[in-house]
């Protein structure tokens, strides 16, 4: 039997625990579409956004920021009918709005993957947690990320949020040292 994080229970869970989660992340496309499903993600499971997550693909145009920054009012309200996502219309606002800043951080600093990463120096935090209950909610990199996320026009970027952002895209390896992960992801990051 694998050792895995406790948490990935359900088949979609287990998939993106042992395939995604953690990964150190450098496709700006693919930091677009965490931002926005992590966003997405608050106040409910993540099992409800990985439910959801292809229908979020076709409704957000594959999560290009450039096409995503574009969005009228006719194309929020048309996302705001989509029984496939999140019809939270705060949610969908931010998903148009921190596309907006996204590009500004891209043309600013060449990517977002550039700017993204210097809140962890660069590299992968590597944890060494025994029990999810030693894995903080959010961390003094994840507090700098939102307080200057938020400078620069984001929302649904709390320190929470970016702390799961982090774990999702591997700027830090929170997979329990009893995880079979957590060795693979050493190597990695």
């Amino acid at each position: 039997m694998t050792n895995r994080c406790q948490w990935a229970q359900h088949e979609l869970e287990i998939a993106y625990h042992d395939n995604e989660w953690g990964v150190p992340l450098h496709d700006d496309q693919l930091h677009f579409e965490f931002l926005i499903l992590e966003g997405a993600q608050a106040g409910l499971s993540w099992l409800t956004v990985l439910k959801k997550r292809e229908n979020y693909r076709q409704a957000f145009a594959n999560f290009d920021p450039e096409i995503v920054a574009r969005f009228t009012e006719d194309d929020i309200e048309r996302l705001r009918q989509n029984e496939g996502i999140i019809r939270n219309k705060l949610k969908i606002n931010s998903a148009v709005r921190n596309a907006r800043a996204f590009l500004d951080i891209q043309k600013e600093f060449g990517s977002f993957d550039a700017y993204i990463w210097q809140f962890t120096g660069g590299k992968t935090i590597q944890n060494k947690w025994q029990t999810l209950e030693e894995v903080p909610a959010k961390t003094a990199e994840a507090e700098a990320m939102s307080k200057d996320l938020k400078k620069r026009g984001f929302n649904f970027v709390g320190p929470t949020i970016c702390y799961a952002y982090m774990q999702a895209t591997g700027m830090v390896n929170d997979h329990l040292i009893s995880c079979f992960r957590h060795k693979e992801l050493l190597a990695v990051g």
